[in-house]
């Protein structure tokens, strides 16, 4: 009886065991790196004047020569810029500047909360 039934389970494995769904993983793919030294152009800049937020970003490569400027608007209304290039093995070489002039804004006068006192008893 044992026999029967093994010979039985293997005739349905070997008929619906070509029906059962089967995964391969699909063949490892391989790009080269881009032959040549490296060159690009960016740039981007946002200017919200809800949030006043105002900053931006440029800069070009070409090969082993990089240079570049990103700015931000500072919160004493000052615009500082950044200026950089990077030429070889000079390293990283950058000029910092400020436009504008720094304000001070005074704190709202108005009804303010005492101190709590603490006491021990």
């Amino acid at each position: 009886m044992a026999l029967k039934v093994f010979v039985l389970a293997a005739a349905i494995v070997s008929v619906f065991g070509d029906l059962a769904p089967s995964y391969h993983a699909p063949a490892p793919s391989y790009h080269a790196p881009a032959e040549g030294p490296a060159q690009y152009d960016f740039n981007y800049a946002v200017k919200d004047d809800y949030s006043k937020n105002d900053f931006g970003h440029q800069e070009t490569r070409n090969g082993y020569d990089t240079k570049g400027t990103y700015y931000v608007q500072l919160p004493d209304g000052r615009l500082q810029k950044v200026t950089y290039y990077v030429n070889g093995d000079s390293g990283y070489v950058a000029e910092v500047s400020y436009e504008g002039e720094a304000y001070y804004q005074q704190p709202a006068q108005g009804y303010q909360q005492p101190a709590p006192q603490v006491g021990y008893a």
